[in-house]
């Protein structure tokens, strides 16, 4: 969040994070399942690592010649987005393993979530679910619907782009789908 908040300061120097921290409890069940069923539909039966999404992931990039999906868990990124700053080091994937091996040992599935939805990035200087319920739609993280937590999830792997084109066809597609995916999601 602080690296965030000195690029946003770069060129808006009065800028703030928008950021309150929100009790799992008082965190919609449907942002939940839509995270889950978005970012890492094993999230409740892995212990860190999703091999198989990781070998797809894989597989897809070498396709493409380039890097266009990761394969990463909620774990890995909270491990990531906790522990490790934004530069990229050649040992950075190993340090990420580690950290995200410590947090499954010493964290429930629950508390893991309950952070993750707390530090994510939502928009430009949007961060945690309870930023992002009032910056995109006026409510609490409590009060979001199952299309608005959708539409939440299928923001996450771009953020900043998401808050500035809000209703691309891509992201409305995406949004579609993760609603279709939800009611299979049991949340911890």
């Amino acid at each position: 969040m602080q690296d965030r908040l000195e690029i946003i300061q770069e060129t808006q120097p009065d800028a703030e994070l928008k950021y309150k921290w929100v009790d799992y409890a008082r965190i919609s069940n449907h942002l939940k399942r839509a995270v889950i069923a978005s970012e890492d539909a094993k999230f409740n039966d892995h212990e860190g690592f999703d091999w198989e999404g990781i070998e797809k992931a894989y597989e897809k990039n070498l396709k493409k010649g380039k890097i266009v999906g990761g394969g990463s868990t909620i774990s890995q990124q909270l491990a990531k987005n906790l522990f490790l700053s934004s530069g990229r080091t050649p040992w950075r994937k190993a340090e990420e393993a580690v950290i995200t091996l410590m947090l499954e040992k010493m964290l429930t599935k629950r508390r893991i979530l309950e952070i993750y939805l707390n530090v994510i990035e939502w928009g430009n200087g949007v961060f945690g679910a309870e930023a992002a319920a009032k910056h995109y739609f006026k409510t609490s993280a409590g009060g979001l619907g199952k299309t608005q937590s959708a539409k939440l999830a299928a923001m996450i792997p771009n953020p900043r782009f998401y808050d500035n084109h809000r209703n691309t066809r891509y992201l409305n597609r995406r949004t579609a789908t993760i609603q279709a995916r939800m009611r299979f999601v049991e949340v911890p």
